[in-house]
């Protein structure tokens, strides 16, 4: 049975002033009519059904999944007490499904993502599980092909042959065909000679930070490696039902706080990558947003009520209020509930440093 855990904890700190600790840019509509976490759930429909999506999310946060996601059972929403980073989060969503559906498997995948073809997407999670239920104990993750040196992300190095072959093989990744390849290393954002270095290899993909595996195997892993989350949350679930809510508020907070890459990932050894090709983007800055959005005849990407004369390659956000943008090339301009932002595009990736100095007046 397969199951999705969809993380959306994060506060997208990126998109400031758009994205606040109050309203990340998960419960954003930064792509079109749908937020982030609506597309996520929504595109998933067809292969699982809401009684089988979980979402793992934060305090703070449970009422704005419950209003932009309806159809979601509430008993599927999965709260965290503090934020302790993915290994802890995944770890408690795991002892979580298991619960309710003891074989499970499970596609564990950020909230804040864009698939473009999202057909290739579903029989890539489908080929997936297979290659899980018929392995003992394995873990796999979706690589994205990459199409440029991008330094922004981590990277996942594989074998040259394919795990399903004999090791005089050499695999062939075809757009009919899904292939899986043992896991190498884990690697972090390089530096733009080492990401050139590593698209011309062609044994690297980007590390999208989508995960299969069953709820067993990801348990049995947290218990090896990171012993200390895997002992507090065990006990937690042992607890009965009318004290589990104040034992993990009161536990949790006492759990590693580690990444699932770091935790597990990097020391784990049955590790498999489906490279893929569906159209993924991490949309983790403005310029991503520029990349997907309709652009005007000047190169403008124009969201909301916007007027623009003798400017081009801006990106102008509104929220509410018109703006008008004159003579202007290469800013962009975002209008929130509390602030209006303006900036050289070529600022676009200090936006969390410029959020923290600000916050420092």
């Amino acid at each position: 049975m397969l199951c999705a855990l969809i993380m959306a904890g994060g506060k997208g700190e990126r998109f400031w002033p758009l994205s606040t600790d109050e309203k990340p840019k998960q419960f954003l509509r930064l792509l079109g009519e749908k937020t982030m976490i609506q597309m996520t759930v929504e595109r998933l429909m067809p292969l699982i059904p809401a009684d089988r999506i979980f979402v793992v999310t934060g305090k703070r946060y449970v009422e704005l999944v419950k209003d932009q996601l309806p159809n979601l059972p509430q008993s599927n929403i999965i709260v965290e007490p503090v934020g302790r980073n993915t290994a802890p989060c995944i770890t408690l969503s795991a002892f979580y499904i298991k619960r309710q559906y003891n074989d499970a498997a499970i596609v564990v995948l950020p909230s804040d993502h864009l698939i473009v073809d999202e057909n290739r997407f579903r029989s890539t999670i489908a080929f997936g599980y297979d290659f899980i239920i018929n392995s003992s104990d394995g873990i796999v993750t979706l690589g994205i092909k990459p199409d440029r040196p991008e330094t922004g992300y981590g990277y996942i190095q594989f074998s040259v042959y394919n795990s399903q072959s004999t090791i005089d093989d050499e695999a062939a990744v075809t757009e009919e065909d899904f292939s899986t390849f043992k896991v190498e290393r884990f690697v972090e954002k390089p530096d733009a000679d080492t990401a050139k270095r590593y698209v011309q290899g062609g044994n690297f993909l980007w590390n999208g930070g989508m995960f299969i595996w069953k709820c067993s195997t990801i348990l049995k892993l947290t218990e090896r490696y990171l012993n200390n989350t895997y002992s507090i949350l065990k006990g937690v679930f042992e607890e009965k039902n009318e004290n589990f809510s104040s034992l993990l508020e009161k536990k949790y907070p006492q759990v590693d706080n580690i990444s699932v890459d770091y935790g597990i990932m990097e020391r784990a050894e049955n590790i498999y990558v489906v490279p893929s090709d569906f159209g993924w983007d991490d949309i983790g800055t403005w310029y991503a947003v520029e990349r997907y959005r309709e652009k005007d005849q000047d190169n403008n990407i124009c969201i909301g009520d916007i007027k623009s004369l003798e400017s081009s390659n801006n990106i102008v956000y509104s929220k509410d209020k018109p703006i008008v943008v004159v003579g202007l090339d290469d800013v962009f301009v975002v209008e929130s509930d509390d602030i209006i932002f303006v900036g050289k595009k070529e600022d676009i990736e200090r936006i969390k440093e410029i959020k923290i100095r600000i916050n420092k007046h």
